[in-house]
């Protein structure tokens, strides 16, 4: 079950923090990759070519990407030659720490100005985006916010009635129109809804179908356009682009594409908890550029917070 009652998760709260989900979510992660990596550090081989050789395989296998991987394995070298190093277990903390450097990002929370703001969510269709737009939708109500959404997703069958139950459950309003219509006019209208009403937040689900890639890009940048237009300067827009964990390099390649055509302002990346190659996190933040600003660990709304680099790095690495 996605939502849970108060009482349930004041009780899951107090036994189990974001911290142990986090750690509990990167079990896979971490019995693929950490676990060979960490033997690698701690193990009795010599710093030398075959063991940087060993690294970058074991970097690549958990997608942390080629690109991310050789900049990675360049910078531990020079400090190796710097620091005069001579064991992998003098290099282990620098790696961990190296790797916390990589994700660092000041703009790496979702967070809200006074008055309205406006976030535009998109990503392919299976991202996990309807769930994740209800689980930020349910953090800010909690916080005494007043949120709105905006059905936008108007092409896939069954989307709007699915942002509306989650509407319901959640006691906030959803702006939609019937099946086929037009998304820009459904963003219009929830714009204008959610200035005359003096909301705090307003969501607006997209359509995420890549089959037909370009008149889905068309689409966004012209609901984008229209959100710009009727929010004018003062109203904070963002674009948060919701990728699948478990996609890979995949994920890289979709969040190109989509940050060519409308921008994307930060990541949601979900589905953390059913990959073995966490390492994407590393790739999606240094090969892109763009701030990681959630991370998704499971199916509870509290299994969706803002991204900590050295709390991701800590859990990652933590010891059973």
């Amino acid at each position: 079950m996605l939502f849970k009652s108060n009482k349930e998760e004041k009780e899951e709260e107090k036994n189990q923090g974001f911290f142990a989900r986090l750690k509990k979510g990167l079990d896979k992660t971490r019995s693929n990759f950490v676990d060979k990596v960490t033997g690698l550090f701690t193990g009795d081989g010599a710093l030398d070519d075959d063991f940087f050789e060993e690294l970058e395989e074991l970097l690549i296998q958990a997608d942390v990407g080629i690109h991310t991987t050789m900049e990675l394995i360049d910078d531990l070298k020079y400090i190796v030659d710097e620091k005069d190093i001579e064991t992998p277990a003098e290099l282990y903390d620098i790696f961990k720490d190296e790797l916390a450097d990589m994700l660092q990002d000041e703009e790496g929370k979702l967070e809200l100005k006074d008055g309205l703001n406006i976030i535009m969510v998109v990503g392919v269709n299976g991202s996990g985006k309807t769930t994740t737009i209800a689980k930020i939708a349910k953090r800010f109500k909690e916080k005494g916010k007043d949120v709105m959404l905006a059905a936008g997703d108007t092409f896939r069958a069954g989307a709007i009635d699915q942002l509306q139950v989650w509407g319901d459950r959640l006691g906030v309003k959803v702006i939609a129109q019937s099946e086929g219509s037009d998304s820009a006019a459904v963003a219009y209208d929830a714009v204008q809804s959610a200035k005359a009403k003096d909301m705090d937040l307003l969501i607006v689900d997209t359509a995420g179908r890549l089959h037909t890639q370009k008149n889905l890009m068309k689409e966004l940048q012209k609901v984008r356009n229209v959100i710009g237009k009727e929010a004018g300067e003062n109203i904070p827009v963002e674009v948060l682009l919701v990728l699948d964990a478990t996609n890979g390099q995949n994920a890289i390649s979709q969040a190109k594409l989509f940050n060519e055509s409308v921008d994307v302002d930060g990541i949601a990346l979900t589905k953390l908890d059913g990959t073995a190659k966490g390492g994407i996190v590393v790739a999606v933040k240094n090969e892109l550029g763009i701030p990681i600003k959630l991370i998704g660990v499971g199916e509870a709304a509290k299994d969706l917070q803002n991204f900590n680099p050295e709390e991701f790095v800590e859990a990652l690495f933590a010891e059973e």
